[in-house]
């Protein structure tokens, strides 16, 4: 029996035994986390800002980074994405994509991978999602720096968690060694850092300010072409504002 021949039943089976699920997904009338805290995430986050991605990806790779249980990557192949590849760190997420686009009869493909690990892909794709993943990075800016590197061609999805003002001021080029007052300021580029947990979450590390989240995106070389929902910016590659030597995690030059 295939994964498309699964009853109800078998499937309401198999999604109990892959859980718990983060993403809530409609597994042919089952839904896998229908007692989310968030609610129908992530579809009530996805229609905020759905109309900001072509409604036509033909012809287009996506390459979707911190895929969780393959939400976005299965929107993507719905709107006709020649290729999907979702990578994410933990294979339980992954299990739970794998099944979720097997009953969907979607072709997407998905692999164990970090973020730092991006340049082994060897390939750039046209659009790059990266959701949900950058306050649960101990490295921040060296992951979208490795993203600008290697894998992002043209454009950006990228959202994350936000705290602090949502104020983002207009920053000068340089600032004397005397200046201290410009630090308090709410719409000075600020990231939160936790040491312990956040919301039962020892993987938050980082939480960033609007501001801060701005310049990261700007620092690393992603122009931000639109900002359709209060966490998610739509950005496209350009050029530098000035020169970066990357080096991922192992020590490794990103252009050795």
């Amino acid at each position: 029996m295939s994964t498309f021949d699964l009853s109800p039943a078998e499937i309401q089976r198999k999604v109990e035994a892959l859980g718990p699920w983060f993403h809530n997904l409609d597994l042919n009338g089952i839904s896998t986390a229908p007692s989310h805290f968030l609610g129908n995430y992530p579809t009530t986050k996805w229609e905020r800002f759905a109309d900001a991605i072509p409604q036509d990806m033909s012809g287009r790779a996506v390459l979707d980074i911190g895929c969780n249980a393959g939400f976005y990557s299965i929107e993507m192949k719905r709107r006709g994405a020649a290729r999907v590849l979702g990578i994410d760190t933990d294979e339980e997420y992954l299990e739970q994509a794998r099944f979720a686009a097997q009953v969907k009869a979607l072709d997407i493909e998905f692999a164990r991978m970090s973020v730092y690990e991006v340049g082994s892909l060897g390939e750039k794709f046209d659009m790059v999602l990266f959701l949900g993943v950058l306050y649960h990075l101990r490295h921040p800016l060296l992951a979208l720096d490795l993203i600008y590197e290697h894998v992002a061609d043209d454009i950006l999805l990228f959202q994350s968690m936000l705290r602090g003002s949502m104020e983002a001021m207009p920053l000068k080029e340089n600032y004397d060694f005397w200046t201290t007052e410009l630090f308090n300021r709410d719409g000075f580029p600020k990231m939160h850092f936790i040491e312990h947990k956040f919301a039962g979450d020892w993987t938050n590390w980082w939480i960033p300010n609007r501001a801060c989240v701005e310049a990261l995106l700007r620092s690393a070389g992603f122009l931000i072409i639109g900002h359709p929902e209060q966490e998610v910016y739509v950005c496209r590659r350009a050029e530098r504002p000035y020169a970066v030597e990357t080096v991922d995690p192992a020590g490794r030059r990103a252009n050795d």
